[in-house]
């Protein structure tokens, strides 16, 4: 059994098509139906259900898949540990990121590739659900997610920031040069927010709900960019998380407000698969989250953005959280 063999089948797997699986993999469809035929007769049980099409993977095909997954990835690690010692990390890091934390990502891996300029970064926005599956398969090396998330398990945590939330509106909004709004205040406005899809926005809906409001957005989208790009018209309001700002900022027609409650929204952070060993560039990832502590970055920008409100109207800023840097949880 050779590790190319291994390799084509995880890319049939994922492209569910011989000859898409051959582009990808760089070989003709005839040389990667036969690799995987002998891997068939060498392990001595059928992998792929064949028809005119590619038809899916039997159950011992899916269990061949996941020990192909572990024996690449283990392989990967042999491969960065070696590069270590050779004087620096090489590769690839594979993170995945849910959408409203995408725009946080660029904190860690601006300075992640400042210290290892030969690892290159593949950043992909994924749901909760499929960084769960994906780091389950060995198809991500790290992600930054929700750490609540009931779908998480076997991972290992490391808390990064608590969102804040804002209320987004234009100057002339009744609500502009309030210190803070609740959420059922809110609810009258007339808003775009993002889907009901989005996790994001769920967590939303609970805290409308538990001041006994409920919303009906104008407009919902599932893009925190689309969501900024209503902004611009100047007639809506939306419900922000604190680190959109570092990308979006607050447009110059519009003010944020902070939500009265909670003082502290959910946790976001890295999670890595409970394994060992951990991947090397996960764990280089890390240190730099350790260095960097997006918590203090993003609260210093939320009082940058807030203090033409707090001049507007004397009196403190939310202050910044007591918590220092991330903490593993495992």
């Amino acid at each position: 059994m050779l590790l190319r063999q291994l390799e084509y089948l995880v890319a049939l797997a994922r492209e569910r098509h011989f000859a898409r699986a051959a582009d990808a993999c760089f070989v003709s469809q005839p040389s990667l139906s036969a690799a995987i035929r002998k891997l068939e007769h060498e392990l001595g049980v059928p992998i792929v259900r064949r028809g005119r099409r590619f038809e899916g993977l039997t159950p011992e095909g899916e269990r061949v898949l996941l020990w192909a997954h572990r024996i690449l990835a283990e392989r990967d690690a042999l491969q960065h540990e070696l590069s270590v010692m050779r004087g620096g990390l090489t590769g690839t890091l594979r993170l995945g990121a849910i959408p409203t934390a995408l725009t946080a990502a660029s904190l860690l891996t601006t300075p992640f590739c400042e210290q290892h300029p030969l690892v290159r970064v593949s950043l992909e926005s994924l749901s909760s659900r499929d960084i769960t599956r994906r780091l389950t398969s060995f198809e991500l090396d790290i992600a930054l997610t929700y750490l609540d998330d009931e779908s998480l398990r076997q991972v290992r945590r490391t808390p990064l920031y608590e969102e804040r939330y804002l209320l987004l509106t234009p100057r002339d909004s009744a609500l502009a040069e309030q210190r803070s709004v609740r959420w059922a205040e809110v609810a009258g406005l007339p808003l775009c927010l993002l889907s009901p899809q989005m996790r994001n926005r769920r967590i939303m809906d609970e805290y409308f709900a538990a001041e006994g409001a409920s919303v009906t957005p104008a407009i919902e989208t599932d893009t925190v960019a689309g969501l900024y790009t209503h902004m611009a018209a100047g007639r809506w309001s939306s419900v922000i998380s604190h680190a959109w700002l570092h990308m979006f900022g607050v447009p110059e027609t519009m003010r944020v407000v902070p939500l009265a409650h909670p003082a502290h929204g959910p946790r976001v952070g890295l999670v890595i698969a409970d394994r060992s060993p951990e991947p090397v560039l996960a764990k280089a990832l890390l240190e730099t989250a350790r260095r960097v502590s997006l918590r203090e970055v993003l609260d210093s920008l939320l009082g940058t953005y807030l203090a033409p409100a707090d001049a507007a109207t004397p009196g403190p800023a939310p202050g910044p959280d007591p918590e220092r840097g991330p903490d593993p949880e495992r």
